[in-house]
């Protein structure tokens, strides 16, 4: 019998997953259902061969811990394979055409995982693959990330709908993708960042028009204090990323008075979450203190990628979504 989560995913076959704007609510309530199943039955011992005979090729211009090793056991337990393509070690990294490469992959995998700079090139990828494209990763997003994140706050609190999620750091892909998909699921979203590091505007009114619609608050900002109290998960990043090291030091002087320490964290709610997407500079961006406490859930949403993408690519590339 299908399920409601089955029957919403049924249109999803063939989608590329850029950002969270191409995601209904009811889309996105079904990939955490199907998430979160697709643990459990991992936890029971079940097979989840959905994916048997395909392959997903996953190009890597940005190094990787997460990414790379939940996508491919990812696709290994749901009886697919995984091509890792260093960006280095092939033609796109000698100057053949992101289109061209697009092409050419189409022809010998079922999907396509990207984990690189900028976002443009991922759209490039999309609108000339004839399968479905996955943004692993780029500078203004990252919606692997949050999907997980997601499935752990659920997981924690029991639902999403009315709660609160807090970011406090730079404004970037992490609180991009948090600020495009907390109003889809129901929650209200505040950030704070210094001055001169705030999130895209354009994303911020995204996040103002998904949140008019559910009756939910955006607030961006200077103050962290504002940003936390009262929130029931506290969210940070590293100050500098990838392609950033350059600005380190001039980053750790601004960003100081935004570390997430034992302080900040008794403005938020009682048994507030701290979450971070990891790696981690402890003792910068957040405390050895906090991160290291009961109330944080860092290694359970880094679990929980492998689920949630999980999820994202049966829903993506499975012929087999009715049998779930």
């Amino acid at each position: 019998m299908e399920t409601a989560a089955a029957i919403a995913l049924q249109g999803f076959k063939g989608r590329h997953m850029l950002d969270f704007t191409s995601l209904s609510r009811k889309e996105l309530q079904a990939l955490l259902a199907l998430a979160a199943d697709l643990k459990e039955r991992r936890k029971r011992g079940e097979p989840t061969p959905y994916l048997q005979g395909k392959s997903l090729g996953m190009i890597f211009e940005k190094a990787s811990t997460r990414t790379r090793v939940s996508f491919e056991v990812a696709m290994f337990e749901l009886g697919g394979h995984a091509l890792f393509l260093s960006g280095g070690a092939t033609q796109i990294g000698r100057g053949e055409t992101v289109a061209d490469t697009a092409q050419v992959l189409s022809r010998y995998v079922h999907g396509i995982m990207i984990r690189t700079f900028a976002h443009d090139k991922v759209e490039e990828l999309a609108r000339h693959a004839t399968v479905p494209v996955i943004n692993g990763l780029t500078d203004d997003h990252h919606p692997c990330q949050v999907l997980a994140d997601l499935q752990t706050i659920a997981e924690r609190k029991g639902a999403l709908k009315g709660l609160t999620i807090s970011y406090v750091g730079d404004g970037n892909n992490m609180a991009h993708s948090i600020l495009q998909a907390a109003p889809l699921v129901g929650m209200n979203v505040r950030v704070a960042t210094p001055e001169g590091y705030e999130p895209k505007e354009a994303i911020i009114e995204q996040a103002r028009v998904f949140a008019k619609q559910v009756n939910t608050e955006v607030w961006v900002g200077h103050d962290p204090a504002v940003a936390v109290a009262g929130a029931d998960a506290v969210y940070t990043d590293v100050w500098a990323s990838m392609g950033q090291e350059a600005e380190a030091e001039t980053r750790k002087r601004v960003f100081a008075p935004y570390q997430v320490n034992a302080e900040m964290m008794k403005l938020a709610a009682k048994g507030a979450l701290f979450m971070h997407c990891l790696p981690t500079h402890r003792g910068e961006e957040v405390t050895a203190a906090v991160i290291d406490a009961p109330g944080s859930v860092v290694f359970d949403q880094a679990e929980n990628r492998l689920h949630a993408q999980k999820a994202l690519l049966v829903a993506t590339m499975s012929d087999q979504l009715r049998e779930w």
